[in-house]
């Protein structure tokens, strides 16, 4: 407990501190900026003491590593038993030019994959859709049926690699095709250690990769949840994804608490949909973005595993540790890469997987330099895993656990970052849970807000980007230097009109009308699409079997 004399004297001090020395300094040397403050726009004290900690037991609420409520860390040693996993995101083209990138970056000491999907995969058209048109292989590998999965992970031993998807509208498409490859493989179910995104609601408030309406969509997710329990003991069924609600331009603060809010969703649905929650929580994992603010990008993350511990163990009554566990991907932030000055992005990233590394995360991408022009050639990706590389042997950031604890301004931080998403979540509870609050547009309307006032502030060059809104230099447009090939729509399509030619339609017909008669009911859709899987049905003709039963979502506007 805090010496409350002790506190009274501090305060004493420190407004002595403020009159006689600090304001004295400044009338002599004026300070850089009128306000000081961070990305989430609250002002930046000149100084932070024990007075600013807001919990009253500060030890208690800090806790140890591996102990609830875990803001220290979800494991008693965390790096210095085991280093983050390692993953950089990658997927472009083909199967096959996406197979040889993931083989490279293994080579090169990467420890898990990060799978990109192009948007007509992400969305359930195929190639050859009209709709597709040129968007085949473009932000990610076009993957239209469990061959072109097959050759996806070639020569890639999946008993031994942590797979990463970011998928959400067909997630459970791709993650039996997955399945359907490991088995094709000889590789066990059990063996299978890696992530499925599987997080629509996040889909509807920022990204905009949906398909169906949010009531069968969730469907969807919890029977993920209920196959992986019984068939996937080592698979994460959900990442639940902060950094698209980043990306859009929220705050950190809003980052937390509506991807919070979206993982209460998703544990209310599969609750009610019979599950304990202790039989499918420890498989919840969470994806974050981490910007350059580098001390505020720590604490969110430190604020997070604190509100969600508590969360699953006063809200749902979780008993489990392990289910009171917020365990995170990170990724560096895409929005923060400039075009302008581009290796200015290397220093960006640097101190942007720090912070995560700073934060505990469990798995790390870093982005490349040239992300903002190109696709990342290989020199640039290697740089980008070399920087993680150095982070964790050279610097001497992971020989400790969570060294930034007792920091007077990071334990305010957190105090303050886990306050302000605890507020957001409380508002969307008032509003009934985050679909009414998605269907009335407020996460969206908030994140617009936040968006626009940070636009502002670098048009005013309130907030400084080196090397675009200021320290501007005479440059050449830099040209993409790995340009997407236009003929590979063309060559997907032939792929994809060779592969219907040679499986069994009237097998094909079957298992699309098992999965139609099970979707019009009660069933776990997982197995019927499985099995569609295997008989070589496309993404596109799943889906479209499920657009009949579900119906599409249509975005509404809002200002």
């Amino acid at each position: 407990m805090r010496d409350e004399k002790s506190l009274e004297s501090m305060q004493k001090e420190y407004e002595q501190w403020i009159e006689q020395t600090y304001r004295k300094s400044i009338e002599k040397f004026p300070e850089r900026e009128k306000e000081f403050t961070s990305s989430s726009f609250s002002v930046v004290k000149p100084l932070y003491t024990p007075l600013d900690l807001s919990k009253e037991d500060q030890l208690e609420s800090i806790g140890f590593p591996g102990q609830y409520p875990f803001t220290r860390g979800i494991q008693p040693s965390m790096y210095r038993s085991r280093l983050w996993t390692m993953r950089q995101y990658a997927g472009f083209g083909s199967a096959a030019e996406s197979n040889e990138r993931y083989r490279y970056l293994l080579e090169q000491g990467q420890t898990g994959l990060s799978i990109a999907f192009d948007l007509p995969t992400q969305i359930g058209y195929d190639s050859d859709d009209q709709l597709a048109d040129g968007e085949v292989g473009n932000v990610g590998v076009a993957v239209d049926t469990l061959a072109d999965m097959e050759i996806l992970f070639d020569r890639i031993p999946l008993d031994k690699v942590s797979t990463s998807m970011t998928i959400n509208s067909t997630a459970a498409i791709l993650l039996a095709m997955y399945v359907a490859v490991a088995e094709k493989n000889g590789v066990s179910k059990n063996m299978l250690i890696g992530t499925v995104q599987n997080d629509i609601l996040k889909e509807y408030i920022a990204r905009g990769t949906y398909i169906f309406p949010p009531k069968p969509s969730l469907r969807l997710v919890t029977d993920i949840f209920c196959y992986c329990k019984n068939e996937l003991p080592k698979w994460n069924s959900i990442s639940i994804s902060g950094y698209h609600i980043r990306e859009a331009g929220s705050t950190a603060a809003q980052e937390i608490g509506f991807t919070l809010a979206d993982g209460i969703e998703y544990v209310k649905a599969a609750v009610n949909a019979g599950l304990d929650v202790d039989d499918f929580a420890d498989r919840i994992s969470f994806f974050f973005n981490a910007h350059s603010n580098m001390f505020e990008e720590a604490a969110k993350f430190r604020a997070a595993r604190r509100l969600w511990a508590r969360i699953m163990k006063e809200r749902f009554g979780a008993k489990k540790s392990r289910s009171m566990m917020l365990r995170f991907h990170a990724q560096t932030a895409g929005s923060a890469l400039t075009a302008q000055q581009a290796d200015n992005n290397i220093a960006r990233v640097t101190i942007q997987a720090m912070a995560a590394v700073l934060g505990g995360a469990q798995s790390l991408h870093t982005n490349s330099r040239d992300e903002a022009i190109t696709l990342p050639t290989e020199d640039s990706v290697r740089i980008a895993l070399r920087t993680q590389q150095i982070i964790a042997h050279e610097s001497g950031i992971a020989d400790t656990v969570d060294p930034l604890a007792g920091s007077y301004y990071v334990e305010a931080l957190t105090d303050r970052i886990e306050a302000e998403a605890e507020e957001y979540i409380i508002k969307i509870d008032k509003i009934g849970g985050m679909i009414p609050a998605i269907e009335l547009g407020y996460p969206q309307s908030e994140i617009q807000n936040a968006s626009y006032r940070t636009a502002k502030m670098i048009e005013r060059k309130e907030k400084i980007i080196v090397g675009m809104n200021k320290y501007r230099i005479d440059e050449k447009t830099q040209e993409a230097s790995v340009k997407s090939d236009k003929s590979i729509q063309e060559r997907q399509t032939k792929f994809l009109k060779k592969v219907r030619a040679g499986r069994s339609q009237a097998e094909v017909n079957s298992s699309l009308a098992e999965l139609k008669k099970a979707a019009e009911g009660t069933d776990n859709l997982l197995p019927f699409v499985l099995k569609a899987v295997k008989a070589y049905a496309s993404v596109g003709e799943i889906c479209s079997t499920l657009r009949f039963v579900f119906g599409e979502y249509r975005e509404q506007s809002f200002l």
